[in-house]
């Protein structure tokens, strides 16, 4: 952080006089432009992209790491970065006929697969990111797109290093999917799979992001609370606490330091006190998944999990919890329902065994609870804060 940032983040605390100063810093789904404590990785992704520099292709690469290892930090970061580099993050590709320039152009688009599961929103990103037109949400088909990225690179200088991030989670374009829709262009795009693990069948090199260790994931928490909360809002030893038991997972690690500093501002304490540490580390789930998984949900499931959570559906039976909600909710109790299964079998949320009412005969009951942080979700989710506001209208 250099003097400039400092500066205006104590003049951000006197003029709010909150805990919080910027809570995008404490939030795990926002990124840092450079990412601390992963330099020797990026370096080992340099030396693979290398070959832009002199105006070829790279071979491709897959970046796979644990959960909350950076893996998605590190390639936004690397590829912002690239694209202003190598002089491009400005020159869209143009088609043949409107390319004036001479110059070979490789541009570094970054595909979030949470949120691109058609080919039609797929080729849509991919455009957006390479070309200076705005590209049209509707009214035409995902061949003319193909046909526009077609054109993109018709010209055998105009190239594209294409990552895929979270290739590897239920319902995401998978990367064997992300090369089939690329394949008219496949001379001239590399692709670079993102997630916990490299495609089924990987041939390509891989560069792996390993678990924070202690020491460096202190850094990160108190990198993203010195721009996060106000001076003084937080003790040393806290953020080492949370950095000790997070066990190397950095969304874990700001999942609770951002439970810590919502409950101590709706406490309207002062600072952070080690009762607001304990009970954030306590809500956030063992195992869970990335709150980013159900922020990236249609609005109608976010809905949902907004009135599950406020709800705590895991002590009653699945159709009674949606029976709650669907009174909550403009909702039918079997469409609520069908939206739990639906989300406990892509993960988000997960099934969990009830005692038998019945004195033990038939089959056991199950509720549902959220394998996601949930304050965090409440607090990013603008759906979420919609529903709740509501006051269970």
């Amino acid at each position: 952080m250099n003097l400039r940032e400092r500066i205006a983040r104590r003049r951000s605390a006197h003029r709010t006089r909150g805990l919080v100063v910027d809570r995008d810093h404490l939030s795990p789904t926002v990124h840092r432009p450079e990412p601390v404590g992963r330099g020797p990785v990026l370096e080992e992704l340099l030396d693979v992209f290398e070959p832009v520099f002199d105006g070829t292709l790279p071979d491709p690469v897959a970046v796979v790491g644990p959960a909350g290892s950076g893996t998605s930090a590190v390639v936004t970061a690397l590829f912002d970065a690239l694209n202003d580099g190598v002089g491009t993050s400005d020159r869209p590709i143009g088609t043949t006929t409107r390319s004036g320039s001479t110059e070979p152009i490789t541009r570094f688009v970054y595909v979030d697969a949470r949120r691109t599961e058609s080919a039609f929103a797929f080729y849509r990103t991919v455009l957006a990111e390479i070309s200076g037109e705005s590209v049209p949400e509707s009214g035409v088909g995902t061949d003319d797109l193909r046909d526009r990225l077609r054109d993109r690179f018709e010209r055998r200088d105009r190239r594209a290093v294409v990552a895929i991030d979270h290739h590897d989670e239920p319902e995401t374009i998978a990367h064997d999917r992300a090369t089939e829709l690329l394949e008219p262009v496949a001379d001239s795009v590399t692709t670079v799979p993102v997630g916990q693990r490299a495609p089924d069948g990987w041939s390509g090199s891989t560069v792996r992001v390993p678990a924070y260790r202690d020491h460096e994931l202190v850094d990160v928490l108190t990198d993203r609370t010195s721009t996060g909360l106000a001076a003084g809002a937080i003790d040393h030893e806290y953020v080492r606490d949370v950095a000790d038991w997070a066990d190397g997972d950095a969304h874990d690690a700001l999942a609770a330091l951002f439970g810590a500093a919502v409950t101590a501002s709706e406490d309207d304490a002062d600072r952070i006190a080690g009762r607001h540490v304990r009970q954030a580390m306590a809500a956030v789930p063992e195992d869970g998944v990335h709150v980013d998984r159900a922020l990236a949900l249609a609005d109608s499931r976010q809905r949902v999990l907004a009135h599950l959570v406020s709800i705590d559906g895991r002590d009653r039976p699945i159709r009674d919890a949606a029976e709650e909600i669907a009174a909550r909710s403009s909702l039918t109790a079997g469409t609520v329902k069908r939206f739990l299964y639906e989300l406990a079998d892509r993960g988000v949320i997960e099934r969990v065994p009830l005692a038998a009412t019945d004195g033990g005969s038939g089959r056991r009951p199950s509720g549902v609870e959220p394998r996601f942080p949930p304050l965090l979700f409440r607090s990013l989710s603008a759906v979420a804060d919609e529903t709740l506001s509501e006051g269970g209208s």
